[in-house]
């Protein structure tokens, strides 16, 4: 108990709280991390699932593409991209990339596979094109799984990305690894706490894009089939 006491108090010091590795620093490091990290994940996740779940093409070689990824242990790929990119921000990047891809191309996939077959044959019917029924129909549909993944991908990329200071990045990790190397163990379990609270808040916002999507989605793929 005198840990977790000693973790509050240190997490409201104001000292730590300010500088170039103050917690706010940190947190806006982390941030940035995460966004950019999950930004190039939907960049390149979303069109490619949405493609696979379209057309059903490329489907087992992506799938086990995300599988193998998804297997591949974060440190050993973080520190083998560091050691390829260089001490910085580029090797985090990419290794977050990888490891956040397979959840938004699964999101992607599976929110346009799981919509019925008579949905789309009714769209077809009405003359729409291809590229309509996948932006008018699918899409809309889509949606709220597709939220989900990139969902998933954030909340993946927040825990992973402590490990960024391992490799120098920056981030709420330097607390931990500075921490773990003065054996000040209030300041790993203060930094661990910041960590989990990004976590929740990141999810409970990603919740309520979610709730708001599924209203929103069914009602204008309806209006779109009629």
């Amino acid at each position: 108990m005198n840990w977790i006491a000693d973790a509050a108090a240190w997490l409201t010091d104001p000292a730590h709280l300010q500088g170039p590795t103050g917690i706010w620093t940190l947190v806006g490091q982390h941030l940035a991390i995460t966004g950019w990290a999950t930004l190039v994940a939907v960049v390149l996740g979303v069109p490619t699932g949405l493609a696979i779940g379209h057309t059903g093409r490329g489907r087992q070689l992506v799938v086990g593409f995300s599988g193998a990824a998804r297997a591949l242990p974060a440190i050993g790929l973080l520190t083998m991209v560091a050691l390829i990119a260089g001490i910085g921000l580029i090797g985090p990047l990419v290794a977050l990339v990888v490891l956040a891809v397979p959840s938004v191309i699964a999101g992607a996939y599976s929110g346009i596979d799981s919509i019925e077959p008579v949905t789309r044959d009714a769209a077809r019917a009405m003359g729409m094109s291809p590229m309509q029924v996948l932006w008018q129909v699918e899409l809309p549909l889509a949606l709220p799984q597709l939220v989900g993944g990139v969902r998933a991908a954030a909340l993946q990329v927040i825990a992973t990305a402590t490990l960024a200071a391992y490799v120098g990045a920056g981030g709420l990790g330097v607390l931990l690894f500075r921490g773990l190397k003065t054996q000040d163990y209030p300041q790993m379990l203060a930094g661990s706490a910041v960590v989990v609270a990004l976590a929740f808040l990141v999810d409970a916002a990603f919740e309520v894009i979610t709730r708001v999507i599924s209203r929103c989605a069914g009602v204008g793929a309806v209006a779109q089939a009629h």
